[in-house]
């Protein structure tokens, strides 16, 4: 448990450094939304797409993987359209729901990986985030359009668009093709990677909103429960109930046990859900993941 502190509590460092630096002003309003705009198109592709790139897709656990992320998402979204069956709730706030069930917070996510497992856990990561992206991008936007339909393209042109899901196929396209990484671009795309986490870390704690947090307690606490003590098990079933190899369960219980993520308050705010039930989910998730998350590993992880 000592070990798994040390390697988990940097992470939450930065999140809180981001959050007071926000506060204070430093070094100034304007440069936080660059940032994560900067960090979403440029440094946190790299990461993906050189993780992909020189990733083994030949390992014979990749597809039972697969199959343990589609079962654990495709689990825990049948229960929450039963959930919106028996509640009643309207699709905006269906869409809170859901995106604080399903979402993760991909750059928490990848630090924790890299810090517990090192780069063959990247490697693993961002194969499961190739397929975890577009299957919950699908599933959010559907969620906060259901009550007044959705088009085939209003649901597939984000993901076409999404830097993230580009990174992936570019990095899986140039392995495939055994071109690799020539000329120095390996060390590029490695420095433009490390920057990455540390940076989006910080973007994290800068977009935390305590004082939405009020009024919405209950939601705000069977929502947090769902996501960060239901999930993390849910996946440690899946992936015992298919003999996954233990460095595949631990980055599946890892990334199933996340908090939410931060950019699902944009995309409930732009497609019309309940953006302040949104941004208190992503708050609390996130400040009771510094205890759930160390709590989750220990133990579920092998």
């Amino acid at each position: 448990m000592i070990d798994l502190l040390l390697a988990l509590w940097p992470l939450f460092a930065l999140i809180v450094a981001g959050f007071y630096l926000r506060r204070w002003d430093f070094p100034s309003e304007a440069f936080w939304p660059g940032a994560e705009r900067l960090n979403y198109f440029i440094l946190f592709p790299a990461l993906l797409f050189s993780s992909l790139a020189t990733a083994p897709l030949d390992n014979p656990a990749l597809p039972r993987l697969a199959l343990a992320v589609m079962l654990g998402l495709g689990s825990a979204w049948l229960a929450l359209l039963l959930l919106r069956r028996l509640r009643g709730w309207p699709a905006g706030r269906f869409g809170a729901f859901s995106q604080g069930a399903l979402r993760f917070n991909t750059y928490l996510g990848l630090a924790a990986v890299g810090s517990l497992f090192g780069q063959a856990g990247l490697t693993l990561a961002a194969l499961m985030l190739a397929l975890m992206v577009p299957t919950v991008n699908v599933l959010s936007v559907w969620s906060l359009t259901a009550e007044r339909g959705v088009s085939a393209r209003s649901l597939l042109l984000p993901i076409l668009k999404n830097p993230l899901i580009l990174a992936c196929l570019g990095g899986a396209l140039i392995n495939l093709s055994g071109l690799g990484l020539p000329g120095g671009s390996d060390r590029l795309l490695g420095l433009l990677a490390a920057a990455s986490l540390p940076l989006g870390l910080l973007c994290v704690g800068a977009a935390l909103k305590p004082e939405q947090l009020g009024g919405e307690i209950p939601a705000l606490a069977w929502n947090s429960g769902l996501r960060l003590l239901a999930m993390p098990v849910l996946a440690w079933a899946v992936a015992f109930g298919l003999r996954l190899p233990p460095m595949e369960s631990s980055v599946l219980v890892l990334f199933f046990a996340l908090p939410t993520a931060p950019t699902a308050y944009v995309l409930t705010r732009q497609l019309g859900g309940d953006s302040h039930l949104m941004a208190g989910i992503i708050t609390l998730q996130t400040l009771l993941a510094a205890v759930s998350l160390p709590l989750a590993l220990q133990l579920l992880v092998p």
